[in-house]
């Protein structure tokens, strides 16, 4: 009997899918993301020679990414936007509204989350090797929105966006990256044990 209804049960795709899949239970975990980003964008470091301060919401879009998978994370990351947009101070520096030149990182998260919650969903959250480079995807992403946006808002050439937008973040965000890909998997197997 249990083999039957193991084999009615979907097979989770990421770790949200873990849990009891109710719609409540899925609004709430794309607005706990978005609040996540929030808060971790309140951990913010500007450099005197760019608009775009380093914060920890790389993390949390990569966390939030693989944890959700890409529908509630697109979800999640679009909620941080509008609602950081329309007034809600949780964007760096407790900002709220355009925030100009850096929007572009926020879009970026957008398409950030989406990938890693697709590549999650095709399991690659579940081991380092393969999370790794599922981070490193993301964060191509979010930097190629976010330094193209940089670049257009200030009208500068590509070389200097890149000076101003990128290299500045370059290591804190593998270092980001790095964190992220070994907190999925860690996370699969504490789940795996009980």
């Amino acid at each position: 009997m249990s083999d039957a209804v193991t084999l009615l049960r979907p097979k989770p795709l990421v770790l949200a899918d873990l849990l009891p899949g109710t719609l409540a239970l899925n609004v709430l975990l794309v607005i706990g993301a978005a609040a996540f980003v929030g808060v971790l964008a309140q951990i913010s470091i500007h450099l005197s020679f760019t608009p775009v301060p380093i914060t920890g919401q790389t993390l949390g879009v990569l966390v939030a990414g693989t944890a959700l998978g890409w529908k509630r994370a697109t979800a999640a990351m679009a909620l941080y936007g509008l609602a950081g947009v329309v007034g809600v101070p949780w964007f760096a520096d407790h900002a709220s509204g355009y925030v100009g030149a850096s929007f572009g990182y926020i879009v970026g998260f957008v398409l950030c989350a989406a990938l890693c919650g697709f590549l999650a969903e095709r399991g690659v959250d579940r081991s380092l090797v393969k999370s790794v480079p599922a981070m490193v995807a993301g964060e191509i992403v979010m930097y190629s929105v976010g330094v193209i946006w940089l670049g257009v808002s200030l009208h500068v050439g590509s070389q200097k966006a890149i000076a101003l937008g990128f290299t500045p973040f370059l290591a804190g965000d593998a270092i980001k990256a790095a964190i992220a890909a070994a907190l999925l998997p860690s996370a699969w197997k504490l789940a795996g044990r009980r």
